[in-house]
């Protein structure tokens, strides 16, 4: 798993669109094509972001994440760094099931003060990864399935 580093990184992941929805997250992802020819001839010093889409800023193919929680939603700092340490240890565990995109994962809505009082309490550590491991279930590919038709 790579971790999204740069704005350009961020903004083109959240360009492709919204994949899953929680009562407080979103997951964005952008599909990154893998076409033989990209793999075979990789970017030059001379060649333009622009000419190569998505693989100018996703050299590396797999999967990457992002985290996103912005201070509207949670204020207190340990709390943003905390569920973006919770969102980068499910994407570690679950980067086997996740097709090849550019996930970002962004807090949308905050959690309840007067149900959490505390920055990062154990409830609020479970409900965090329990709603996380919701969302990223919704794109992740089956450990083993059965029958290839069973997908459908």
């Amino acid at each position: 798993m790579h971790r999204l580093k740069t704005r350009a990184q961020f903004q083109a992941a959240m360009a492709g669109g919204v994949v899953s929805r929680t009562a407080h997250f979103a997951l964005h992802r952008l599909v990154l094509p893998v076409s033989a020819s990209a793999a075979a001839h990789p970017p030059g010093p001379g060649s333009l972001p622009a000419e190569q889409g998505p693989q100018a800023l996703f050299g590396v193919p797999g999967v990457w994440i992002g985290a996103m929680a912005p201070k509207r939603w949670a204020r207190r700092a340990v709390t943003r760094n905390a569920i973006k340490r919770q969102v980068y240890a499910l994407g570690t565990a679950l980067e086997p099931r996740l097709p090849p995109a550019a996930f970002v994962v962004r807090l949308r809505a905050g959690f309840d003060r007067r149900q959490f009082p505390s920055a990062w309490s154990e409830p609020l550590r479970q409900a965090v990864r329990a709603e996380l491991q919701q969302l990223l279930a919704r794109v992740a590919h089956p450990a083993h399935p059965a029958r290839p038709e069973a997908l459908a």
